[in-house]
């Protein structure tokens, strides 16, 4: 019987391919990290200014998935729409989060619903509509 991690190792000879256990052994390590964290969404955030309004000195966005930490975007001058891209968003999901133009809540008209505001940082970055105080919703679904 194996009483060790070391007795393994030294007890399995080298694969065909030329890898150790060890290697596997990292790769099974691995891919259980991965599961353990869940995976990851990207999406890419757009805005275009409504015409004939002033173009805005600055667009953020503020979520759940940044901890309510406003992240810039950049302007595309030919399209005039400012965009970001966010990788390792939570997948499987909903977030919570709100646009900020020149620091100023803005609506979202591709956010995938709306909420009313449940907690301090939303309540401070919330949108007065017709229907009340929201924040836009995300539903990072990952396949």
């Amino acid at each position: 019987m194996i009483s060790s991690f070391d007795n393994l190792h030294s007890a399995c000879p080298h694969r065909n391919d030329g890898s150790s256990p060890n290697d596997a052994i990292n790769r099974i390590a691995q891919r259980k990290a991965t599961s353990r964290s869940g995976p990851i969404f990207s999406k890419i955030f757009r805005w275009q200014p409504p015409p004939d309004t002033p173009r805005p000195v600055s667009v953020d966005v503020a979520g759940t998935f940044t901890g309510w930490r406003a992240l810039p975007f950049t302007r595309d001058e030919v399209t005039d729409t400012w965009q970001l891209r966010l990788d390792g968003i939570p997948g499987n999901r909903t977030h919570r989060y709100m646009l900020l133009v020149d620091g100023v809540p803005a609506p979202d008209k591709n956010c995938d619903g709306r909420a009313v505001p449940e907690d301090f940082e939303e309540r401070q970055h919330q949108l007065m509509t017709a229907r009340g105080p929201r924040i836009f919703l995300l539903f990072a679904q990952t396949k």
